[in-house]
């Protein structure tokens, strides 16, 4: 385990999806509303620079995610993307010419102590690189399980708080095991090269894993303001991630008396998001874009 180069290369996820988010958002900008749910609507897209950088900033993304994951542990890697928002909102006050407000700052610090205590309390451990065939099984059926509970209850509820609470939530299980399948891909291209990539079944388990995570993400975005999808999203998959890495690779994290700042940590991480979530510019950001005018 090389935990300095599992945290840079979890930086580089964060800065590239956040650099994605703004970019994207910029070009989404400069479209007309009308033109939502239309072909048309790529097709402007794919006229803009921007938008292309955007686009390229996804896959930079992925691959900076999975070298991350082959150097460190889920615990490790997973919480640092709590860091995404409050990188996005920044560079929005560059790129989209929006000056964040002092409470964005102030928001940010918190969130990022926040992270830098949690991570020293839990000091999390590299487990064993290949997880026993039997467990698989457990895990998918807990996690597939757990989603179909919080859509349920979403479906029943009209668009509110809990429904984008458990739409998000169902999300950021999905997130979390996406990684947990990513991570033994990626061990298996270190082991076996492409054909060991290709020939697990993991890799074509985080492709659906991620796809319905994305898809529950912006339902859950649909459904509620972001002062309680937000939290449920990021501490949700942040913590699934470390309950995973415990349970299918063996990673550790200290408990006793180092619970107490590790909550504190979290503590803080929760109240820097509901912060953010409550930004202007979180807003435009997560919301729908689009101008009436061409």
């Amino acid at each position: 385990m090389d935990t300095a180069a599992a945290l840079l290369f979890a930086l580089l996820t964060t800065a590239s999806n956040a650099l994605a988010t703004v970019l994207q958002r910029k070009a989404a900008g400069r479209v007309p509303a009308a033109d939502g749910l239309r072909w048309s609507l790529i097709a402007r897209l794919a006229r803009q620079r921007v938008w292309l950088a955007g686009i390229a900033a996804v896959p930079a993304a992925a691959c900076f995610q999975a070298l991350a994951l082959g150097y460190g542990p889920l615990s490790v890697v997973q919480p640092v993307f709590v860091l995404e928002l409050p990188a996005a909102l920044l560079l929005a006050g560059v790129i989209l010419d929006r000056r964040p407000p002092a409470g964005v700052w102030r928001a940010a610090a918190c969130i990022t102590a926040g992270l830098g205590i949690a991570l020293w309390a839990a000091a999390p451990s590299a487990g064993h690189p290949t997880v026993p065939t039997d467990r698989w099984p457990l895990v998918l059926g807990c996690c597939l399980s757990a989603v179909v509970v919080l859509v349920a209850v979403a479906a029943v509820r009209a668009p509110g708080p809990v429904r984008a609470a458990c739409l998000a939530l169902a999300a950021a299980i999905c997130y979390a095991l996406t990684a947990a399948l990513l991570k033994t891909s990626v061990l298996r291209w270190e082991a076996a090269g492409a054909g060991g990539f290709f020939s697990a079944w993991q890799t074509y388990g985080f492709a659906v894993a991620g796809v319905a995570a994305l898809f529950l993400l912006q339902n859950a975005l649909q459904s509620g303001s972001l002062v309680f999808s937000q939290p449920a999203l990021t501490l949700g998959d942040a913590g699934t991630s470390v309950a995973l890495g415990i349970a299918l690779y063996g990673e550790r994290i200290r408990g006793g008396w180092w619970a107490a700042p590790e909550l504190a940590g979290v503590a803080l991480i929760l109240t820097g998001l509901v912060l953010l979530s409550r930004s202007p510019l979180a807003h435009e950001l997560s919301g729908p874009a689009g101008r009436t005018d061409a």
